[in-house]
């Protein structure tokens, strides 16, 4: 409501629009679980046939195979002309060459994958790499910095919230992808959050240019794989989390401060953003967890609550929202109310 001349008003249009073009992008966006979710996590699953009646994503299955074949036809050429755009945007730190190459060769094949099926986000998990000698690692991160959407484990609702997302922020400044909850330093006082994954984090959160090393993974039983390895942006931020509650999706929205990493972490080789809960640490981490918040989350600079408040209203989604005016009483009783809400519904 006001005049529309007025910065604040343009404002507000943009940013309806800007998240009804998202919505509308995910009313016919496929999405590919190569393989199917990560063994008894069943938080990375969810209800895929409702997740396309309320969002229009098209959630399918596809074997891992799919790929592989592709990837074993991808020429040396092809793989040259990737390693020369890794080398423009990334500090080569590994003299294993064959690791990087195989990196290469996935992203070309994925990239084919993907063009050839209208895929606008993907899935994989270390449990289902039949045909591959590595977990994709800088294959997936340049994917989603390029504004492919990306869950690992098979974290469907991840990857789809990724790309619909990174859509809503085209045109902003900050950065949009992916990312875990991985640790905490609980130094009292200054609790700080790490988030990080064993190797899909997207470079679009990099503060410095990225290097691409090897190191073993320890999971999965497949070769030492490629990623991309740094320290995360600082600045003001959202945490953003979908969840499937058996009868309704829920988004856990929380405001966060991201920071800069405190000390060098040399025996954590992969990248990594850290933040610092509002309005503090205890009652922060304690509303995700009352609200099912997730261990996966999409994480943006570039939005705040109020584009996410947009998305949950012209989607019809539940939304609880954690940020400075949080009080885990008002909040425990908000969650109850919703639940209340929700089976009035049926």
């Amino acid at each position: 409501m006001g005049y529309y001349k007025h910065d604040d008003v343009i404002s507000h249009i943009q940013s309806f629009a800007h998240a009804a073009a998202a919505v509308n992008f995910g009313r016919t966006m496929k999405v590919a679980m190569l393989g199917n979710n990560m063994r008894d996590v069943a938080v990375t699953d969810g209800d895929r046939v409702e997740s396309e009646i309320c969002y229009g994503w098209n959630v399918n299955y596809y074997g891992i195979g799919d790929v592989a074949d592709i990837a074993e036809k991808v020429t040396d050429a092809e793989i040259d002309a990737k390693i020369v755009e890794y080398n423009e945007k990334f500090t080569m730190a590994t003299d294993n060459a064959a690791a990087v190459r195989e990196q290469a060769k996935y992203e070309v094949a994925l990239e084919k994958f993907i063009e050839k099926e209208n895929i606008g986000a993907f899935t994989d998990t270390f449990q289902d790499l039949h045909g591959l000698r590595q977990l994709p690692g800088i294959a997936a991160q340049n994917l989603m910095a390029k504004g492919i959407g990306f869950g690992p484990e098979g974290d469907y609702k991840t990857a789809a919230l990724g790309a619909v997302l990174f859509k809503m922020a085209e045109g902003r400044d900050g950065a949009t992808g992916f990312m875990e909850d991985y640790t905490y330093d609980l130094t009292s006082g200054n609790e700080l959050e790490l988030a990080a994954h064993m190797l899909e984090v997207s470079p679009v959160f990099a503060a410095g240019k990225p290097e691409i090393q090897v190191h073993p993974l320890g999971i999965g039983g497949k070769e030492d794989p490629a990623r991309l390895v740094f320290d995360g942006i600082d600045g003001e931020g959202i945490a953003v989390s979908m969840i499937d509650m058996g009868d309704r999706f829920r988004l856990v929205c929380a405001d966060i401060t991201l920071v800069k990493q405190p000390e060098p972490m040399p025996k954590l080789p992969v990248a990594r953003l850290m933040w610092k809960l509002k309005p503090d640490f205890n009652t922060g981490a304690a509303a995700w967890i009352y609200a099912g918040g997730a261990h996966h989350a999409v994480v943006s600079t570039a939005l705040t609550k109020e584009d996410i408040r947009l998305f949950a209203k012209m989607t019809d989604t539940e939304l609880v929202i954690i940020d400075e005016k949080t009080e885990l009483n008002v909040f425990e009783q908000q969650l109850a109310m919703l639940d209340t809400m929700a089976k009035l519904k049926r």
